[in-house]
């Protein structure tokens, strides 16, 4: 067939703001398809859940392009054997797709496939469609880069879509088909979909994101006033452009809406969807590192740290950590229910991210990959330099350690959110709830909760665990040496914007020049006052 596009969908499942598939559409015949590769789905990153959401995705997608007149192809197999064995009855004389940045198994799928093609001589023209810069030389200008990015006009949505006539189009697979023995989705899920995502932004923007700034830091409060966008992003049901257009728009609105609204609240709206902007480009921000950077999934940014936790990983603290049964009631309400809705706020991903690195003193890469497993938004390079970052070995960002306790009285002040997950300390009083093994034998028994047996003992010692952490990570980040790897780091990583600026060991503006200052120091018991950041993959 003359002039036939092999247009492959990856983490783009969308028909709006879908440049390939626009372009595609004007300039010939296209084959729409989406692989389901079982070397990826396979890998430990990967859960039923994603597969439910990418799914769901996929059959509203399908939908999509059938009403313009398409179909969406699906394939199970890796690549490019799916693609040679489709050009073999089908030949196609070009690919198009967006650019991703993924796992290193995407990366290394994304070099076989253009080394095949190149041999081929099947062109395979990739689109950016976010603010990642392909072979960035220089992070100078970047933020500048991204801002233009942002501004350049949306993709229209095709009116129709010409695809070959005759063609075995295949259909959605079941989970056991992709991921046997991974055993069945539990829980209270997002659903996938271009429609759905459109319906949480629209929803966000019209009223649930009035008290963003106020309601993101806390589970109780965060599950409804988060944009709870970050899975569509991740998977792309929407494009970080769409959001950012559309939020700015929203702000104009309410900018303009003298005299219709209650100035203070019109006020507090424009000051939340500003810090909920502010964090698009962090998103981007922190792609860019991967990017820039495969090795990060595996290796610490600064290599300065390597050996730093190596050799003493504890399984048993592991483990605990995991299933939510590490006698910090905060960490465990956390973690029981990240495994029932695959999601949870910024702050206590932070918090527990933290706590295993530092509490429990365990390497990032593993907390890393079952934390990727167990969030539906898993945004590869988002995930891996956040996980790196809470865990001290980036170089360049402040040490923040939390305290469990303070966490619980600052977010979860009525004890409401802890005894909802974490039911074993129902009828134990807020003056306990923090820290239960400081009951007394009498108090366990009159509020039917025995350390130990109905609740697990602390795994570790707070204070004490803490102060080891500490005195660890400053051994290092107090050297000279600590602070040349820091500039080397920012100057390849570090954001050069004011406001985004990534700080460094001795510095509070993350300027270069100020390294040479004395190590910043953390706060007493606690650094959580820290300025915000951006959260992993959550907004």
């Amino acid at each position: 067939m003359a002039n036939l596009q092999l247009l492959w969908f990856k983490r783009d499942l969308r028909i709006r703001d879908h440049l390939p598939l626009l372009l595609g559409s004007k300039s010939g015949t296209v084959l729409p398809i989406y692989v389901f590769e079982p070397s990826l789905w396979s890998s430990p990153e990967y859960d039923a859940s994603h597969f439910e959401f990418v799914r769901q995705s996929l059959v509203e997608l399908d939908h999509n392009l059938r009403r313009l007149g398409g179909r969406l192809a699906i394939r199970i197999g890796e690549l490019p054997d799916v693609f040679i064995q489709i050009s073999g009855t089908m030949p196609f004389h070009s690919i198009l797709s967006h650019e991703e940045t993924g796992t290193w198994l995407t990366y290394e799928r994304d070099q076989r496939v253009a080394r095949w093609a190149r041999a081929c001589g099947i062109p395979w023209k990739e689109h950016p469609q976010n603010g990642v810069i392909r072979r960035l030389k220089s992070r100078d200008g970047w933020a500048g880069a991204w801002a233009r990015r942002m501004s350049e006009r949306i993709a229209e949505c095709p009116e129709y879509i010409p695809v070959p006539e005759e063609f075995e189009w295949g259909h959605v697979p079941t989970v056991d088909q992709v991921m046997p023995n991974s055993g069945n989705v539990v829980g209270d899920l997002q659903r996938g979909g271009e429609s759905k995502a459109i319906s949480i932004l629209e929803s966000f923007l019209a009223d649930r994101g009035g008290d963003y700034r106020g309601s993101m830091s806390s589970p109780l409060t965060a599950e409804t006033s988060c944009s709870r966008l970050s899975p569509y992003l991740a998977w792309g049901n929407l494009s970080i452009k769409q959001v950012q257009q559309a939020t700015a728009r929203k702000i104009g609105d309410l900018t303009c809406d003298f005299g219709k609204t209650d100035g203070a609240a019109r006020s507090s709206r424009i000051r939340s969807l500003k810090s909920f902007m502010s964090r698009l480009s962090w998103h981007c921000h922190f792609i860019q590192k991967m990017e820039s950077e495969p090795e990060i999934e595996f290796r610490n940014i600064c290599r300065l740290y390597d050996g730093l936790r190596e050799g003493e990983f504890n399984s048993e603290r592991f483990e605990a950590w995991k299933s939510g049964n590490t006698g910090f009631p905060m960490i465990d309400a956390c973690m029981r229910y990240l495994h029932h809705h695959r999601w949870i706020n910024f702050r206590m991903r932070a918090m527990i991210m933290s706590f295993s690195a530092y509490h429990l003193w365990l390497h990032w890469r593993e907390p890393a990959v079952f934390l990727a497993s167990q969030f539906l938004d898993f945004e590869p390079g988002i995930h891996y330099s956040q996980c790196q970052m809470q865990s001290g070995v980036t170089g360049i960002n402040t040490i923040r350690i939390y305290s469990p306790s303070k966490q619980l009285l600052d977010q979860d002040p009525t004890g409401e959110f802890v005894r909802r997950w974490v039911p074993e300390l129902e009828h134990v009083p807020l003056a306990f709830l923090a820290e239960p093994h400081r009951m007394s034998i009498d108090d366990q028994m009159r509020y039917r909760c025995r350390i130990g047996i109905d609740y697990p003992r602390a795994i570790v010692e707070d204070k004490v665990a803490v102060k080891i952490a500490k005195d660890r990570i400053y051994a290092i980040r107090q050297t000279e040496a600590a602070k040349d790897a820091a500039v080397q780091v920012f100057t390849k990583h570090g954001s050069r914007k004011r406001q985004f600026r990534d700080p460094l060991p001795g510095s509070s503006t993350g300027n270069p020049a100020s390294v040479r200052k004395p190590a910043v120091k953390l706060r007493k018991g606690d650094n959580d006052k820290q300025p915000r950041l951006p959260g992993m993959e959550d907004f």
